[in-house]
């Protein structure tokens, strides 16, 4: 049984028109496939291009959203902001992992935020909230476990027991890390009032049947949540 993602109603305030894709995914019994190579060097191809055409204004919605917590996206940006900045710098993205390639390439492709989780790893459901700066966040820092709690005001991703990602979607933690395709996964695609309606809707379609392919007789459900 899958908790539905619950956003926090103070984001009307920072972001009214923040709507997501939720995508729990159950592989425990699911076989295991390649990804093919040119998922992620297309999805390069067409940041590299500029494409989509409404990506500029999607990630500067994204940047005048940090702004608004008080974060500095020029030195923190999101993650679809920092992904497209590496490809455009290094022509192109190494691989990390099947499932994580998969959804890199999507994020890339649709200058979208797109996190990736290991939902055994949770307790209770994924939160959306704003911190008030007594969270812990686990994360490596010189090669050791350290804690870098987030500041009052900042927007997280939590479950019951810490924050899982900072500023958002900026840095996800270790606890929840996802490194394997197996067991049960949770996803989330993030969107402002600048992505189109079918773009995000194609891009939770792309992830739910390249997931389907990648993992065959895996079970998934989407779900759609935000603050419209």
């Amino acid at each position: 049984m899958f908790e539905i993602p619950v956003i926090d109603e103070r984001l009307r305030q920072i972001a009214p028109w923040f709507r997501a894709v939720s995508i729990h995914v159950d592989a425990t019994s699911a076989g295991q496939e390649s990804l093919d190579p040119r998922v992620l060097a297309q999805a390069c191809d067409i940041a590299i291009a500029g494409g989509p055409g409404w990506a500029d204004a999607h990630l500067a919605s994204w940047a005048d959203t940090y702004i608004r917590f008080g974060a500095k996206p020029n030195r923190t940006p999101c993650s679809a902001q920092a992904l497209r900045k590496r490809v455009s710098k290094d022509g192109g993205l190494l691989s990390i992992n099947p499932v994580v390639d998969l959804y890199n390439a999507i994020s890339i492709k649709y200058a979208i935020p797109f996190g990736g989780e290991n939902y055994d790893a949770y307790v209770g459901r994924p939160f959306l909230t704003i911190a008030d700066g007594t969270e812990t966040f686990e994360t490596v820092t010189n090669g050791e476990l350290a804690n870098d709690p987030p500041v009052p005001g900042e927007v997280i991703w939590r479950d019951d027991v810490c924050v899982t990602c900072r500023r958002w979607n900026w840095r996800q933690g270790t606890r929840t890390r996802l490194e394997a395709a197996s067991g049960r996964m949770w996803f989330v695609l993030e969107a402002m009032e600048t992505m189109p309606e079918d773009a995000l809707t194609d891009a939770s379609v792309e992830m739910a049947d390249g997931l389907e392919r990648l993992m065959p007789g895996c079970r998934v459900v989407t779900t759609r949540v935000g603050l419209v």
